[in-house]
């Protein structure tokens, strides 16, 4: 017990000590010599880099919601839900400027445009907000834009093409902020065979939790050659504006029967 107690003491006198003395090196770094101002930055980056590691990691951790997270709200009777990876957990990268027709952020999100000049930028951000579910958002920001369609598609698993029937509900949930008002479509895309059933709904963005469903009761849909399913969310009038995606969920259930 003594030695904990003496173990404590030690440690936050030699941080208040540390402390003190950057404290100092930085008052003093106008007047330092060129040799002792060379010596100390140094040694401040090499302390910097091992402080952002350990600032990273207590951020990510400690940040609400936890990493990876699967809760949210669907209905009670659903058969299949998912949210995908980007709004999930970490990409490796995290976002890209200037980004190209058809170019990709994680192995589920594609972005789409006819731009000549892009001037659009892309990015996963990290949710912290209390009243967040996803661990994750994303960021498009739009500049000037000289091209006629801006979207992102979203590749679904295949567990949400299995078993899948025209008696089935799809409910795409999202969270949204954007700077300025805009339209967002959701097309749903359903490949069966050769044909590509197409369901399309407008987002009601009067309010920043949103949801949209699907009825396939009134598709075309082959049941029985349904190989692929994805999402597009349709920008119309992008230009100078910001959109988050705070989140991003996709639940099925059976429609009741009459």
């Amino acid at each position: 017990m003594a030695l904990a107690k003496n173990s404590s003491f030690l440690k936050r006198n030699l941080y208040r000590l540390s402390l003190r003395r950057w404290a100092k090196a930085a008052r003093s770094a106008r007047a330092a010599s060129i040799e002792q101002l060379r010596q100390e930055r140094n040694e401040a980056r090499k302390l910097k880099s091992q402080l952002d590691r350990l600032i990273h990691v207590a951020d990510e951790r400690l940040a609400l919601p936890m990493v990876g997270s699967y809760s949210f709200e669907k209905p009670f009777d659903s058969d299949w839900a998912w949210r995908p990876e980007l709004w999930r957990g970490p990409l490796a990268k995290i976002g890209m400027s200037s980004a190209q027709n058809k170019e990709m952020l994680g192995s589920e999100v594609t972005l789409f445009h006819d731009c000549q000049h892009s001037e659009l930028t892309l990015r996963q951000i990290r949710n912290t907000r209390e009243a967040d579910l996803a661990p994750y958002g994303l960021r498009l920001d739009v500049f000037k834009f000289d091209g006629s369609f801006l979207s992102v598609v979203v590749d679904m698993p295949g567990e949400g093409a299995q078993g899948l029937l025209k008696k089935h509900l799809i409910r795409v949930h999202t969270i949204v902020e954007f700077e300025k008002p805009l339209e967002i479509f959701a097309r749903l895309n359903i490949k069966n065979g050769p044909n590509v059933e197409q369901i399309v709904r407008e987002m009601p963005l009067n309010q920043q939790d949103v949801a949209v469903e699907f009825d396939l009761a009134y598709s075309k849909l082959n049941e029985k050659r349904i190989e692929k399913i994805w999402l597009d969310l349709i920008f119309e009038g992008p230009e100078m504006n910001q959109v988050v995606l705070r989140d991003l969920t996709v639940s099925r259930r059976p429609r009741a029967e009459l």
